[in-house]
């Protein structure tokens, strides 16, 4: 038997043809070349048949066909790798390379074979792309095209497929209880990016995680009698009574109940009351009857007497107390506390409302707006709270007017002897300190908008404090910022701390973001003694039972404090819509001489205590300043903050900037690890006769809008930078505007509760601080914060006469609080 077998060779092989024949055993091989091949038959396919012979005869073998058989290397088309969402249709495309035979193929993911009989998702199409039908989670991978014949077996590169989620948000939750207890609060609600959680890069949910919306809880109502009945007649059992009612106003919202009796009785006589149960009455019927009306005078006029006695002991038994207290000769004389207060001008028949005229008989020495300290003032130190300073020497320090005469170097020196205070900056220029008892004062940082005001009655009776406040440089001091965290505040310290304080204070001090809690997380931090900085109150959710409470402004926040120490505010953005304000000053050299002049803008936060910082330096430069400072809203973005001038008149002025703009880093600005940030444009004139220069400011976040700001000024005219001088530091009557007798008369009006709410509650409504009516409701004298609250707003500003219309309109001239007679002063 013959037998030749059927072969498929690859181009440029040769082909073997082997042929066995049968008996006897016979092999022949013959060698073929592919060139040989195709020279005689062409590149067509042949065939190829064995033959044997012998003298027996000729035997033929089957036909053996030749075939050209490869698969090339390269795909025609690869799959490409794709990011795509939960339930997207995706198509992965894939052209097997040229081959004979034509290539077979099939898809692998993650190196298993896919099997679109065993999974439904997953399709081929007859050009052999892949389509996944709805892309799961589980369909992440590395995809692989895989062509194959009877020669060889090729792989396209992998192709991830990821498969990402877009965050989802939930359901929000139920509006949080109010936070108020009484009058205007917050509420809040929130939600979370998991419907679903974003995942595999999937974005995150925009807009706000949480609400908050202005609520208003009802005040408790406290209950107030109604005027007691006319009295019964008399009955048989020879008494009559009376009643009255808890109904003006009737307690509600947990107000209290009324307290005392409702039921009064009294003993009476009448022609249905026996005689034996009606001796007594008979008695003093028959007494009263002999000895007449003179009598009842009589005894009228004993107590009388006896009433003045009492009150004549009383006043003998405070004055007595007052000068065990240790009570400054200055203060003695009451004339002092109506100093500076001049007459209001509103309608003729409220012309004494909030008056007091001086005592003009009085011969004792007038205040003169002198506080100095007591010879025996080193027996007042009595504080052991805390690290406090040591206790002045005897007349070491004498405020006149508010002005220490003692040098203000010697009491920082003084002050960094002392343990706790050495980290604090001897920057005397930021430094304003004075000695205060218990009538209060203020100290003010000048140029700052930093202040801390002590109100009367703060500081206990009988003691003396020597106070302190500064604001810290941040290259001096490192506040711990974590994530998208940055600093809204200056870093204000008061102290010493450990005073014991019977009040709060008022620190006022500067912010710099757009005060919209919906935007942030704004949160007071206070450094404690180990210098580690605490978080102590979160904005829009004081606790009125804390030590401390903040009340925030446009532009200012101030800070009811029970305790001194250093306080700063820390913001955290909520998204991506919060802002920061910037100030942008520009300066430049007061003196040029050469054809070169530089104009170096500055963008710091838009607080006073950076921009005198800045002041202070250029003024130590020699600079100018050359436009009114700008306000410039900085989001956060992640983009940095660009600077450019344009429209110089080509003519006169070039610019010698290689780049379009400078560039300040986002990072830089927003978590203030720098003080003030600057750059300077060096532009060139082409004549020294060149005086004027008009040109445009251009300053615009990346992706974002900005703003442009025109230049229009003369380079030749001197200006010198002028610094504020005001008083800083202010003690007794003459740093507050409301008389200290007169503010005694409006808490001792206001406190008590009133049935049509013409209490403190409507003042605080009038001055529109009805957000804050929890907060003066859990104090012992709601007005007196009040009050407080309005002296550290307006002691620049103030105007006392409105402050009295207020007064006039709640309602209260008929109690005649206002109106101070010569012997009361």
């Amino acid at each position: 038997m013959i037998m030749v077998p059927c072969l498929f060779i690859l181009h440029d092989f040769f082909l073997f043809l082997n042929c066995f024949a049968a008996l006897p055993v016979m092999q022949v091989t013959i060698d073929i070349t592919r060139q040989q091949v195709e020279k005689i038959f062409g590149l067509d396919e042949y065939w190829c048949q064995c033959v044997a012979w012998s003298t027996t005869g000729t035997q033929k073998s089957q036909k053996a066909y030749i075939r050209i058989a490869y698969l090339r290397k390269n795909f025609e088309e690869e799959p490409q790798g794709k990011e795509v969402a939960l339930d997207q249709e995706v198509l992965l495309r894939c052209h097997p390379p040229e081959g004979v035979p034509q290539a077979e193929v099939e898809w692998q993911r993650n190196e298993d074979v896919i099997d679109p009989a065993s999974d439904p998702n997953f399709f081929i199409t007859t050009d052999h792309n892949l389509v996944i039908k709805n892309a799961r989670l589980a369909d992440t991978g590395n995809y692989t095209c895989v062509a194959k014949n009877i020669v060889a077996r090729r792989k396209s590169t992998s192709a991830t497929v990821l498969v990402y989620v877009n965050g989802g948000w939930s359901t929000w939750t139920t509006w949080s209880s109010c936070s108020a207890v009484c009058g205007r609060g917050w509420q809040k609600r929130s939600r979370s990016c998991t419907n679903p959680t974003p995942l595999n890069g999937g974005t995150s949910c925009e807009g706000q995680n949480v609400q908050k919306s202005a609520c208003v809880a009802t005040c408790p109502v406290d209950g107030g009698w109604s005027e007691w009945s006319k009295w019964s007649a008399c009955g048989a059992d020879c008494s009559m009574w009376r009643t009255r009612e808890c109904t003006q106003p009737s307690p509600g919202t947990g107000g209290k109940e009324c307290q005392g009796l409702d039921l009064q009785s009294l003993n009476c006589t009448s022609e249905q009351c026996p005689q034996s149960e009606c001796t007594t009455t008979h008695i003093l019927l028959t007494y009263s009857s002999i000895h007449g009306a003179e009598d009842v005078a009589l005894y009228v006029g004993m107590v009388a007497v006896a009433l003045c006695l009492t009150l004549l002991l009383i006043v003998v038994v405070l004055v007595y107390r007052r000068k065990k207290e240790g009570l400054d000769a200055d203060v003695a004389d009451s004339s002092i506390l109506t100093t500076g207060f001049q007459p209001m001008g509103i309608k003729p028949k409220n012309s004494h409302l909030l008056t007091i005229q001086p005592d003009l008989t009085t011969t004792t020495t007038s205040y003169q707006g002198t506080l100095r300290s007591r010879h025996d003032a080193p027996g007042k130190f009595s504080m052991t709270n805390g690290p406090l300073l040591d206790p002045l020497p005897n007349g070491s320090h004498t405020l006149h007017n508010g002005k220490l005469n003692s040098d203000p170097a010697e009491f920082v020196s003084r002050l960094s002897t002392q343990t706790y205070f050495k980290t604090l900056p001897r920057d005397v220029a930021n430094t304003s300190y004075g000695t205060f008892n218990f009538l209060g004062g203020r100290l003010t940082i000048p140029s700052t908008g930093i202040s801390l005001l002590i109100p009367p009655e703060a500081i206990p009776r009988g003691k003396i404090y020597e106070i302190y406040l500064t604001v810290q440089r941040k290259e001096d001091l490192r506040l711990p910022l974590a994530g998208c965290q940055t600093l809204l505040s200056p870093v204000v310290s008061c102290g010493p701390p450990g005073v014991v304080l019977s009040r709060p204070v008022i620190l006022s001090m500067d912010h710099c973001f757009d005060a919209c809690l919906d935007n942030w997380a704004v949160r007071l931090k206070k450094q404690n003694y180990e210098g580690v900085w605490e978080d102590i109150l979160l904005m829009g959710e004081e606790l009125v039972s804390e030590p401390y409470y903040c009340q925030l402004e446009a532009e200012t926040c101030r800070l009811f404090s029970e305790q001194l120490g250093t306080f700063a505010l820390v913001g955290e953005s909520l998204h991506m819509g919060a802002a920061k304000r910037l100030r942008l000053v520009l300066f430049s050299d007061a003196y040029c001489s050469t054809l070169e002049y530089n104009i170096r803008v500055y963008c710091m936060d838009d607080t006073q205590d950076v921009f005198k910082e800045v002041m202070q330096m250029e003024r130590q430069l020699g600079g100018r300043l050359i436009d009114e400072p700008h306000v410039l809203l900085f989001k956060d973005s992640y983009h940095n903050l660009r600077l450019s001038i344009h429209d110089m008149p080509q003519a006169h002025w070039r610019s010698k900037l290689l780049a379009g703009y400078q560039e300040i880093p986002f990072y830089h600005i927003w978590n203030g690890s720098q003080r003030y940030l600057h750059c300077t444009f060096t532009l060139e004139r082409l004549s020294l006769s060149t005086c004027e220069l008009t040109c445009q400011l251009c300053v615009w976040q990346v992706e974002g809008e900005g703003q442009s700001f025109s230049l229009d000024f003369n380079i030749a005219k001197v200006t010198f930078l002028l610094m504020d001088s005001n008083a800083t530091a202010l003690a007794g009557p003459s740093a507050f505007q409301i008389p200290y007798l007169i503010r005694q008369k409006i808490c001792s009006s206001l406190d008590a509760p009133c049935p049509n709410g013409a209490d403190w509650r409507m003042l605080a409504q009038r001055l529109k601080l009805e957000r804050h009516m929890s907060f003066f409701a859990s104090k012992a004298s709601p007005t007196s914060v009040i009050l407080d609250l309005w002296e550290a707003q307006h002691f620049h500003s103030g105007n006392i006469n409105q402050l009295a219309t207020v007064m006039a309109d709640i309602g209260k001239q008929e109690a005649m609080i206002f109106l101070v007679s010569d012997g009361e002063c």
